[in-house]
This record gives structure tokens, sequence and C-alpha cells, in this order.
């Protein structure tokens, strides 16, 4: 048998259509084996149950489980072998199989007893990020993980060719720099021009490098505006005089952030671009402010509704007196001004006074509150406590659902 040693050899494994047998279904098989399946292995699981996950990739085809015991043979064909089952006996025993059959075998329960041992893996852009430490799995999951930030946010260089020219609409999210996806944090730090806006996470612009030229092209509601064909005109403009261009918003470029529009006009022009979803405020401000949008037995729907013109101005394209019918959940944007109008028109068409109202101000920032009422009380109510924008106003029964207590997390 291999003794264990702080010294492995690194390799890259070509699996893709070779036969990888995993001995086990448990919690461990469920963690390696979707990797394996990227690799384009040809899967082979034995073993008398599965959880729910395993089974799940057996019924729709992605892998061949025998439900059965391990028994001597098993192995034949195999080109690496994953030993996982809650048996030390088995595990020892298909070891010892795949050693007399020269096939590299990883032992989940004591690495050391195996021939090959597992990296702590993330993918990154392409990239395969590996990190062994000698058995000591927690250093190797805390290396990695600290590899990979750096790569996201650009602190490591990743790239001997600069990104090729071109648009990226980039959804910040509701606000906490955190937020952002892994794949915009990526794309911001490859920018060479970064035009942002007000909602955009502020945080974020500080770690850019000093030479990425940032343009502010905020608009602030019922203030000074960046006019839309300006802004499109920008970014036009920046990319084809060579720039990688990200355009930051906050939320989600396509809910009430005008990406699309901006998306037309980079392909109206010839310019290459790409949208990269963000977490939307409408969901994530009242969740992270403990209202759920749905909840079972509930809500059963969720409308999503700008304020930014009133009930019954002519540009209008909602049809209030329907939302009133609704039993569910209305989440409403950019309404904090015309909040009293908003109430009014759902009163005035069949929602209960007493329908239950949030209002999350600055959901997810440091400034962040939650101010409950009810349907005929919550212009008042918003009048009184000063809300300001940006806020998200939840109306419907989920908005009267509360935890009773409330542990918040460490760090």
């Amino acid at each position: 048998m291999t003794s264990y040693s702080q010294h492995h050899y690194f390799a890259g494994l070509d699996l893709q259509d070779r036969r990888v047998v995993v001995v086990g279904a448990g919690t461990v098989a469920q963690r390696r084996v979707p990797r394996l399946l990227k690799a384009g292995a040809s899967v082979v699981v034995i073993s008398p149950e599965a959880t729910p996950a395993v089974d799940a990739m057996a019924d729709s085809g992605e892998l061949v489980w025998h439900r059965r015991r391990y028994t001597e043979g098993d192995l034949d064909g195999a080109w690496y072998v994953v030993a996982c089952t809650s048996s030390s006996e088995v595990n020892e025993r298909v070891v010892a199989e795949a050693e007399r059959e020269r096939i590299f075998c990883v032992r989940a329960d004591e690495a050391s007893r195996g021939t090959a041992v597992t990296p702590a893996v993330a993918e990154h852009d392409g990239l395969l990020l590996g990190v062994l430490a000698g058995g000591d799995h927690r250093r190797s999951a805390v290396v990695k993980e600290t590899l990979l930030e750096a790569l996201r946010t650009g602190q490591v260089e990743e790239r001997a060719e600069p990104p090729e020219p071109g648009v990226a609409l980039v959804g910040g999210g509701p606000g906490d720099p955190d937020l952002i996806t892994v794949r915009g944090r990526q794309l911001l730090g490859r920018a060479d021009v970064v035009i942002t806006d007000r909602l955009a996470p502020r945080e974020l612009l500080e770690e850019l490098s000093p030479d990425v030229e940032v343009i502010d092209a905020s608009k602030i509601p019922y203030g000074r505006a960046a006019n839309q064909e300006v802004i499109n005109k920008l970014l036009i403009e920046r990319a084809t005089a060579g720039n990688f261009v990200v355009r930051l918003k906050g939320g989600d470029p396509y809910v009430y952030g005008r990406g699309f529009e901006e998306l037309l006009a980079c392909v109206e022009a010839g310019v290459a671009v790409t949208a990269v979803p963000g977490i939307t405020s409408a969901f994530a401000a009242p969740a992270i402010g403990d209202v759920p949008v749905t909840h079972r037995g509930v809500a059963h729907e969720v409308v999503v509704v700008s304020g930014h013109v009133g009930p019954h101005d002519e540009q209008s394209l909602v049809d209030w007196p329907a939302l009133a019918r609704l039993n569910g959940t209305l989440v409403l944007m950019m309404a904090v001004k015309r909040i009293r109008e908003f109430a009014d028109v759902l009163l005035e068409h069949g929602r209960s006074p007493e329908t239950p109202v949030a209002v999350v101000q600055e959901g997810t920032m440091h400034a962040q509150r939650t101010l409950r009422s009810t349907l005929d009380e919550v212009a008042d109510e918003v009048e009184n406590s000063e809300v300001r924008p940006p806020a998200v106003i939840v109306v419907g029964p989920v908005a009267g659902l509360a935890p009773e207590r409330r542990t918040l997390p460490v760090g």
C-alpha cells in the first residue's frame, strides 16, 4: 500500500469518455461526482442506496448506478476510482483492488491510505485551480478561496493579453458590494472604462486601478439626469476607441435599468456587448429586511411595478384595478414619492385597508431600515418617518410576516 506523502505529483487527468467508478453514493459522492461528469467521465456508481441528488443524476442518464454492494471485479476497465462508502472495510477492499489493477484511487475516509488525493478545487473563467496542503483540508480550502477571490477582484493578474474591446452591462446588485456576482466583479476588474450610476455599489470603484476611466452617469430621481442617448453614445465611443467598457448599474440591468436599450444601441453600432445579470433589489431588499415576497400558503404570485409615474398618468402602462384585485404580493419600485397615489388607487379598487405593507429603505446598506404599516396608513407613516429613496415597498400578506426572534450572523 502506498504510504502517505505531502509531496504529491499534481496532474490533470483527461477523463473524457473514460470509465470512472465511484463506490458509495452518499454526500461525498454527491460532492465529487458533478466535477467528474463535467470532465466528461463515464461515471459508474456502485451502492445499494444513494442520496436524492445522486439518484436524480442517475434518473437523468448522467451516470450509471448499480444498486448493489461492491464486489471484486467492479473496477474492471476503470481509469480512476473513488472509494467513499461509510464502511472503512469496504473502502480498504476497493483501494486494494485498485492498486492490484494499477488504477489510481481516492479513499475518502482515510486519504493517506489511497493512491490519489483530491485537491481543493475551484474554477475561474477557464482556469482550474487546485490546492493540496498535505492533508490539511481546512488550509487548502482557505488558500483556494483566497486565490479565487484575488482572481475575481483583479488583485491577481491572470491574462497576458488585454480584454477585447466591447461593452459589458453589469448588474451590481442591491447595494452591498459583496452582492455583485462573481462574473460581474471579474469583468469590472478588467475594465478600461467604467460608466456607473448612483445606485451601483460605490465601494467597488475604490478597487479599480488608477488608470481606469470612471464616468458618472447618475440618474438621480426627480433631479439631474444623464440623457440615455448620451450614455449610449459614451458606451459606443469608448468601445470603438479600443476600450473594454463596463456599464455598472444597481440591481439588474434589465429590471428598470434600461439595460436592453443599451444593448440594442451597441448591437446597432456593431459593438460587441454582453449582459451580466445582477441581484435585483426588488427581491433582495425585502429579503434582507425579513420580508419574503412569497411564502407557502400566503402568496402564489409576485408582481413588480415601476412607480416612476403615477397611476393616472397618461404614460402609465399599469392596470391598477387588476392589481388591486390580486391576493398576492405587489412590489413597488421607485414609488416613495407617489406612495399616497398608489395606496389610494389600490384601496379604491378593492384592496383591504388592513393589507400589510413593508417599506425597506436602502436595503443591504449600512443605513437600512424597515417600516411596517398598512395600506391605509403607509403614506402618512412614510412621510412622518421621512423615508427617502431608494426604497422598495411590498404590499400584501407577506409584509405582515416577521420572525419573533432574529439571531444575526457573526462576521
